[in-house]
């Protein structure tokens, strides 16, 4: 198994410190907020690809800065939960307290109902608990990799839909048919080919995919579950502790996340940026 760099390494001035071998990196000696953030793209991108997911800690950065920092990755989506009036529509804000229990506590991947699901997301910890609310992450290209060499072969052939209604139909207070006709369900590649590292991850999750086209329904929730199990495995994931001003940056293409709903009643604010990224493909010369 392929893992991240397990020391720490200096690229310019950043300090790039890995969380564990397989995925995961806090990136140290930068302000996101600096007029000069630009001349670290570059490495926190490398870092993106290598880690999956990287972390900054003590970003007490402005909702306009949190946003430009985004744009310098991409064009920036604007999610359909975000209320119309908002004066800032690339913000998604998610909030959980006594009167609401968080709901984000299952693995998925940003998004992936889209034609064209994001690059990434970048989310800033507002408001946190004393103790719980951790974000788990996984590396799926690992998690493909945990397949057996038959099973990788046959999985390689099948696509998926991903439909937003199984989440945000009850969300938003829409019916299921009134939300698809707006974001119709989209059919991807089980096996996505990363587009700029060229790795096959595994592109299934339990929020939004629905089922295997050309398999019976039976044989589709079983396939699913089987995939599904592989982002279970400890030694391909990462746990982050989140403090105010901490920013988690992930790649959607790569990984799945876990927002851990522990902390019920306490309160935990985050708010999030979403990059917009291409259409998934498998290409079979890439591997």
């Amino acid at each position: 198994m392929a893992t991240a760099m397990a020391a720490a390494t200096a690229v310019g001035t950043l300090d790039i410190r890995p969380l564990t071998p397989a995925i995961g990196a806090e990136i140290h000696g930068i302000d996101l907020g600096s007029a000069h953030v630009a001349d670290h793209v570059p490495a926190i991108r490398a870092a993106l690809l290598a880690h999956k997911v990287v972390f900054f800690r003590d970003q007490h950065i402005t909702a306009a800065q949190h946003i430009e920092f985004a744009r310098h990755f991409g064009d920036l989506e604007i999610h359909p939960a975000t209320p119309k009036d908002q004066a800032d529509p690339e913000i998604l804000r998610i909030a959980h307290g006594p009167d609401s229990r968080g709901t984000e506590n299952a693995w998925h991947s940003d998004v992936t109902w889209r034609e064209q699901p994001s690059l990434g997301s970048i989310l800033r910890a507002i408001e946190v608990p004393a103790v719980g609310g951790d974000t788990l992450f996984v590396d799926m290209h690992l998690a493909f990799q945990t397949l057996s060499a038959q099973m990788q072969r046959f999985v390689r052939g099948l696509n998926a839909v991903h439909d937003i209604a199984r989440v945000f139909a009850g969300r938003l207070g829409k019916t299921a048919d009134d939300l698809r006709a707006k974001y119709p369900p989209q059919t991807h590649p089980v096996v996505r080919t990363h587009p700029e590292t060229g790795a096959p991850t595994l592109y299934v999750n339990t929020a939004f995919t629905s089922h295997i086209p050309g398999l019976s329904k039976a044989e589709s929730e079983h396939l699913l579950a089987q995939l599904y199990a592989t982002a279970s495995n400890p030694e391909i994931q990462c746990r982050f502790r989140w403090q105010a001003g901490s920013i988690a940056f992930w790649d959607n293409r790569a990984t799945q996340h876990f927002a851990a709903s522990d902390y019920f009643p306490a309160r935990r604010v985050m708010e999030r940026v979403t990059i917009a990224g291409c259409k998934p493909f498998y290409d079979p010369a890439r591997g």
